[in-house]
């Protein structure tokens, strides 16, 4: 199965900030903005548009059960994962689970924008955050 990938999340402390830098220092553009409260998500999303790739900042808006939050906490602020875009969510799945790769089932959903995602167990990619995501309805 084609794999490319489709953005980067960047866990950021400050999106006001962190949008500032992407515009007038990388030249990007702000497409998108939201606020996702779904559980394990509570993050505020900023989608950048750098030289036609596709960066998602991603700040904490509840700093106990945020992932990110979990992840500053961690790590400090900077790469939280990289997307790859597959042609069949479920497909790409059960070829994971052939692989002998767990993912995160309590990840799998769809966003705002249609996306659907799951995240890879980081235990079986080198700690390494993995997202697949497909777009079923933009075909």
């Amino acid at each position: 199965m084609d794999k490319k990938i489709d953005h980067i999340g960047i866990a950021v402390r400050n999106i006001e900030n962190s949008i500032h830098f992407y515009e007038n220092v990388l030249t990007g553009k702000l497409i998108d903005r939201y606020i996702s409260e779904a559980t394990g998500v509570e993050s505020e999303v900023a989608i950048m548009e750098v030289g036609g790739e596709r960066i998602e900042l991603l700040a904490p808006t509840n700093n106990t059960t945020s992932p990110i939050a979990r992840f500053i906490r961690q790590k400090g602020k900077g790469v939280h994962h990289i997307a790859y875009r597959v042609d069949d969510l479920h497909a790409a799945i059960d070829e994971l689970k052939k692989q002998g790769i767990r993912t995160l089932e309590d990840t799998l959903r769809i966003n705002k924008h249609g996306r659907r995602l799951i995240y890879l167990n980081p235990a079986d990619t080198e700690g390494t955050i993995i997202e697949y995501c497909d777009y079923p309805n933009h075909l």
